[in-house]
């Protein structure tokens, strides 16, 4: 028997929701309440990159055993090893974690942190990124933000992309005062349709955050664990941060969960002068659900990263032969792939004929954006651009 569609006249949508009710998911796939199936090359935005419903994964996190609950009052020792977990994974000097419940809290937690340790108020960031929806997370991210709400932190300055050489020169004219917290910015910028920076704005960047005393903030909540085909973006640039925020593919879909890594330098230097509560933050289920998922990524990571190297060939020589009417550019980097268009509205129309012909795709009015499973397999990859392909125009 097929499920009934629920009435939704209590819940609040998304004004972007496309209606499908989903009932079940599995690997590259999920189904809806009809029995119809869909191919997903958006995985929940880089959520689910070794796919949903994974056995090996599912198989822990089913054997895992714990209270039901744990109070930040008290200690719970599997938050220990995923934070160990964390630490020898991530690049560079990241040595302590504070736990969050996904990728608002993890940001928001890197902000304070800045504050108290620079004793600065200034924050800089890249226009039109988004990087959680609390006060403090909108107020770092697009301003368009600031004609919707009045309330937003005042001293956030943005610079626009292209992140070339002129772009890192606005950034000196924003740092050398001496009073700048913290430049935050997603190393591949997955909510800008996968904006690259160049490696010399990305080295300059480094430099003058450190000749000017300002933390480097990295949002690896989209782009971490694989996803760009290094286990975390900036290792495309060989540059470390001073802050790494990460949730999203963190559980792979399992429990909502974040992170906000720290060096020792930074450590050191709070102290006990700030804490983070945070109640749900590193519930037992969701460490479980990290462990197994981290686990697996670490054991795995090789055969993972050469998958996406070749998917990502697969998906941009398939990309650059199909005949796209209004292209305006592709962005592609591992598997974190935006297709751009002259049009507006023309992406949104793209979508909804992909999802009525069976596959899932995400991005805005004038894009489409493709966040496929890492182990995605050649078959479904080709099916899926099949599909794309013959929805064009």
């Amino acid at each position: 028997m097929k499920p009934k569609l629920i009435d939704q006249s209590f819940l609040m949508t998304e004004p972007q929701s496309v209606g499908l009710q989903i009932t079940r998911s599995e690997g590259s796939y999920v189904f809806d309440n009809r029995g119809e199936k869909y191919i997903d090359f958006a995985m929940g935005w880089t959520v689910g990159n070794i796919g949903w419903g994974h056995e090996e994964i599912r198989a822990k996190i089913l054997e895992a055993e714990g209270p039901a609950y744990v109070s930040p009052y008290y200690f719970y020792q599997p938050w220990a090893e995923l934070a160990k977990l964390l630490v020898d994974i991530t690049p560079g000097t990241l040595r302590k974690c504070f736990r969050a419940t996904g990728g608002t809290e993890a940001v928001d937690i890197a902000l304070q942190i800045a504050m108290l340790y620079k004793q600065r108020q200034k924050f800089v960031s890249i226009e039109g990124s988004f990087h959680g929806n609390s006060i403090g997370t909108i107020s770092i991210a697009s301003s368009a933000y600031r004609e919707r709400y009045k309330g937003l932190l005042p001293n956030c300055r943005k610079i626009s992309p292209p992140l070339d050489d002129h772009a890192a020169d606005e950034v000196e004219a924003f740092l050398r005062k001496g009073d700048v917290a913290a430049f935050i910015m997603e190393p591949i910028i997955c909510n800008l349709g996968v904006e690259i920076p160049t490696m010399e704005f990305m080295t300059r960047l480094r430099h003058l955050c450190t000749k000017y005393g300002t933390l480097l903030i990295f949002d690896e909540v989209a782009a971490g664990f694989g996803r760009t085909g290094k286990l975390f973006a900036c290792e495309h640039f060989n540059i470390q941060p001073d802050i790494l925020c990460l949730a999203k593919a963190i559980t792979g879909g399992y429990a909502p969960l974040g992170a906000t890594l720290i060096t020792d330098k930074v450590a050191n230097a709070l102290g006990d002068d700030f804490t983070f509560w945070s109640t749900y933050g590193w519930h037992p289920l969701g460490v479980h659900a990290a462990i197994a998922n981290i686990t697996y990524i670490k054991s795995h990571k090789k055969t993972l990263l050469h998958n996406v190297s070749a998917m990502s060939n697969y998906f941009a020589n398939r990309l650059a032969s199909m005949p796209f009417k209004r292209l305006k550019s592709v962005h592609l980097k591992g598997l974190a792939i935006g297709v751009h268009f002259k049009k507006e509205g023309y992406g949104d129309k793209l979508r909804a004929k992909c999802q009525r012909a069976g596959l899932l795709v995400s991005g805005e009015s004038s894009s489409l954006l493709m966040f496929p499973a890492l182990n995605l397999d050649r078959h479904i990859a080709k099916e899926g651009l099949d599909i794309l392909e013959n929805c064009l125009d």
